[in-house]
């Protein structure tokens, strides 16, 4: 599934600046797991979505996540994290505890 984004102004929370300097994210590569995801779920946060993109090796996978909310004309990015290992599919995503934490949900 490919999400258009050229028509959208994207807004970036604090708490995903802070995420991203923490796993080393760049605005694109987070960008790219937001046009192109391996796969979207719903997201934990009310009217959220998660998508994900895979990363790592055949040996240690991970994958990158991204919470993110459609409003009106704008996306907003709420927060990205990295998650070790594999996910079930049709699942919401695991979020990290300390993410959880500091989103206070």
């Amino acid at each position: 599934m490919k999400i258009e984004i050229s028509q959208q102004k994207i807004v970036w929370t604090s708490h995903s600046k802070q995420k991203m300097r923490y796993y080393r994210f760049s605005d694109s590569r987070v960008l790219r797991i937001l046009r192109k995801p391996d796969r979207i779920e719903e997201g934990i946060a009310p009217q959220t979505c998660a998508s994900m993109q895979k990363s790592g090796t055949k040996k240690h996978p991970t994958e990158v996540w991204l919470m993110w909310q459609k409003r009106r004309n704008k996306i907003i990015i709420i927060s990205a994290w990295r998650f070790p290992g594999i996910t079930p599919v049709g699942q919401r995503p695991q979020i990290p505890q300390d993410t959880l934490e500091e989103l206070s949900l």
